[in-house]
């Protein structure tokens, strides 16, 4: 009998291979489904990071556009109890820099009303309202006139007098004020538009901006005659308050504050094109400041570092530290200047500092100034032995170039020496020879043709009345020739004294 139940394995051995086994095309199909859906995957965890960060950093969502408009201009008004709060937190803060107090200066910082204006004139740039604009300045100046009085008054009543550390750190700005001054503005009209103010972010930007200490160390300036210090102090409080005004004005745009509209389409024109021209006319000088600033704050760093690493360590003398002079000059001519105790330096070490400069990139047009002087009362014995003590045993000459260096100067009056003319001899040999001649004088003549110069030695006779003019003539001819022979010259002068 047939057996028709037959194996199929049999029938076919490779069936199940097949099966089990996906034919190549199908495993690359695989594969690029598996890479798309990864591709998917890395997509989406990318767009949740950046949906987590926008939603982070988003705070368009919890601005308060009108309200924080209403509250800046609110701000603004400067009368009645905003006047006496201004001239008592003068007084506080003069208060505090006369005594060198930071916690007073913090405390009247903090009650001072000067923000309003400054965020006042930031915003209405912004929005192109000029009526805001122009009270904004009219405040800010009443401001500004009524503190700096208030500040004058006091210090020239109080019986304190003469500057300190508190007084001196608000008489030029750096580049760390322009800083705090941005990210403080930019801080401060940020929790100001926010529904609900935050108040201690407000009053944390008063303290960290410090527009108070300024205004009062202006009075200080005028009140006891120092100008400079006045004008630098005033001049912090303008970078200041442009920078927390700037901050406000970008802030303003960047939320999308709506433009105050005006019903003539001409007059609405004319006041955005000109809010636009003060923007720029406050954006750029502030910009070129900043990067004056930041290259002055460079070189103040690249100065600090050459002197502490080429000039400290010399052994040879003491570099009084506080006598430092690092000059930026606004990049005009800048220069280092340091004073020296001790052992004078040779020229030959300056030199070589000098030559160390202008191989810095940053203070190739550097002047290096040294100053020395083994007597003078800032010298103090005890900070000098504590000094000598700390230093290494570097030395920027070594026993071979000291060598060499004395070996030139050596060789350099020798050359002197020969050149020199014993004119002592020579006289006496001229008082022998000649015996018509009073008095005999000599000297080196500089000469020069504008292309090199040349020293000629000379020769000078008085002659006495007994001879006449044709032999006085003859005579210098003769002197001449006996000289040149003499001294083996190849020119000289001889010459008669004019009387």
């Amino acid at each position: 009998m047939e057996n028709n139940n037959s194996d199929p394995t049999l029938e076919n051995p490779q069936g199940n291979n097949q099966e089990n086994n996906p034919s190549v095309e199908e495993q690359l199909a695989q594969d690029d489904a598996k890479k798309e859906e990864l591709k998917k995957d890395i997509k989406g965890t990318f767009s949740n990071i950046l949906r987590f960060v926008s939603e982070l950093l988003d705070i368009r969502q919890d601005t308060d556009r009108d309200s924080t408009i209403e509250a800046v201009k609110k701000d603004i008004i400067f009368k009645g109890h905003n006047a006496w709060i201004l001239i008592f937190s003068v007084f506080v803060a003069s208060i505090g820099l006369n005594v060198s107090s930071t916690a007073v200066v913090i405390g009247a910082m903090l009650i001072s009303p000067l923000m309003g204006p400054i965020v006042g004139v930031g915003l209405s740039v912004a929005i192109n309202d000029v009526d805001t604009l122009r009270r904004s300045l009219i405040n800010l100046g009443v401001m500004v006139g009524l503190s700096v009085i208030t500040a004058f008054f006091y210090f020239s009543i109080t019986p304190l007098t003469g500057s300190n550390a508190e007084l001196e750190a608000r008489t030029y700005p750096t580049i760390l004020d322009v800083l705090v001054a941005i990210f403080g503005g930019l801080a401060l009209i940020v929790a100001k538009t926010k529904k609900g103010t935050i108040a201690s972010v407000i009053f944390g930007v008063a303290i960290a901006t410090a527009l108070m200490p300024p205004l009062c160390t202006v009075g200080f300036g005028l009140a006891e005659g120092r100008w400079a210090d006045a004008f630098g102090a005033l001049y912090l409080f303008s970078i200041n308050a442009t920078f927390i005004a700037l901050s406000t004005f970008l802030v303003s745009k960047l939320l999308g504050f709506p433009l105050v509209k005006y019903a003539n389409s001409k007059r609405r024109r004319l006041i955005a094109r000109a809010a636009s021209i003060i923007a720029i006319i406050v954006m750029v000088p502030s910009v070129y400041l900043f990067y004056n600033m930041l290259q002055e704050s460079y070189f103040t760093q690249e100065a600090r570092s050459f002197v502490a690493k080429e000039l400290q360590p010399y052994q040879d003398a003491f570099l009084q530290k506080n006598a430092t002079v690092i000059d930026y000059r606004n990049g005009y001519e800048p220069r280092i200047e340091v004073s020296f105790l001790g052992k004078e330096i040779p020229n030959s070490v300056i030199n070589l500092w000098r030559s160390k400069l202008k191989a810095n990139p940053k203070l190739q047009s550097t002047s290096l100034i040294i100053l020395q002087n083994k007597n003078t009362e800032a010298f103090d014995e005890l900070a000098y032995m504590h000094e000598f003590k700390k230093r290494d045993s570097i030395s920027l000459l070594n026993k071979d170039e000291r060598i060499r260096y004395l070996e030139g100067e050596l060789m350099r009056l020798e050359r002197y020496k020969k050149q020199q003319i014993p004119f002592q001899a020579i006289a006496s040999e001229v008082k022998i020879n000649y015996e018509h001649i009073a008095k005999l004088s000599y000297a080196d003549k500089f000469v020069s043709n504008f292309k090199k110069v040349d020293t000629i030695p000379e020769f000078i006779v008085e002659w006495d009345n007994k001879i006449s003019l044709v032999d006085k003539i003859m005579q210098e001819k003769k002197l001449r020739e006996w000289l040149t022979y003499k001294l083996d010259l190849d020119t000289l002068v001889v010459s008669r004294a004019k009387f």
